[in-house]
């Protein structure tokens, strides 16, 4: 965002009661503190926050062009970033769950969320690069994702996502991409039960996986020189075309495709639930046969 030269300045200003800066336009904010009092910044525009604290609820809501360097929301300011468009966050901790809510045109750089539960839903444009989150539920429902570098601890991630790229990430995460469409991951690993079911267009390249039954019942499930750690029951009711340098403990019922695997220790197919020709298996470079 760049800065209106007629921007007017705050320094260690001291801000309380709700809507303390209520619809203001074209500010330049310095060290300085939003103390108790709901809806701050609420209806603003063009605002640049440095090292500011944020203590309280719902600061910035119905915002546009907000830059925030070096900035804090306490436990306190939950709910702080709805219905904005246009928000870049820089070396920011945001300690508040429930942040990003229905906001266009986000970018975030090195942003600490301890505490992410229920955060970045239903957002588009989102462009993330070395973001550390904890908590369940993270971005939901969001479209137009770019991701690298992120490290997430918390389930049902990116549930009903769609149109996102992640790069060079570590997510720790059960029932990660449900319901989405058209995701790739790249150079990642990824840990949790029940990875990627109902999803659509789900891409893996160059990643590690570890999941308890996961990557099931996928329409068009491709992954590329990916390895499968403690994998089991995988790709049930799935369309695969899969490519993986390591053994899979195990595989039950993939609807079609193929699977190429070092080797498969447990190979489950019950031709009562599905055509076994319609899935090619090669171990070792030499096909197997699943028929029976």
């Amino acid at each position: 965002m760049q800065e209106n030269s007629n921007s007017k300045i705050h320094k260690q200003g001291f801000f309380t009661g709700e809507r303390a800066l209520f619809a203001s336009k074209d500010l330049q904010i310095y060290d300085s503190v939003f103390a108790d009092g709901e809806s701050p910044l609420k209806e603003c525009e063009n605002i640049s926050l440095y090292s500011t604290l944020f203590r309280w609820k719902y600061p910035l809501w119905y915002s546009k062009n907000i830059l925030m360097e070096d900035c804090t929301l306490f436990d306190m300011a939950r709910a702080g970033i709805w219905y904005s468009e246009n928000i870049n966050v820089n070396n920011t901790v945001i300690e508040a769950p429930k942040n990003f809510r229905r906001c266009k045109n986000i970018t975030l750089n090195g942003v600490t969320f301890p505490n992410a539960e229920e955060t970045l839903w239903h957002c588009t444009d989102v462009t993330m690069k070395n973001v550390t989150a904890n908590g369940d539920y993270f971005a939901m429902n969001c479209e137009n994702l770019k991701i690298s570098d992120f490290t997430l601890t918390g389930n049902y991630s990116f549930d009903g996502v769609k149109n996102m790229e992640i790069y060079n990430s570590k997510l720790l995460s059960k029932d990660a991409f449900w319901n989405s469409d058209n995701v790739t991951v790249y150079n990642s690993f990824i840990s949790g039960e029940y990875l990627g079911w109902n999803a659509r267009n789900l891409r893996l390249v160059n990643c590690v996986i570890e999941s308890l039954q996961g990557l099931c019942y996928i329409d068009n499930l491709i992954m590329e020189n990916c390895k499968l750690i403690n994998t089991t029951l995988a790709f049930e009711y799935s369309s695969v075309n899969a490519e993986i340098n390591s053994k899979i403990d195990s595989v039950l019922n993939p609807k079609s495709g193929y699977i190429r695997a070092d080797s498969i220790e447990n190979l489950i197919i019950e031709k009562d639930r599905v055509n076994p020709e319609n899935t090619k298996i090669i171990c070792n470079n030499k096909e197997v046969d699943n028929v029976g």
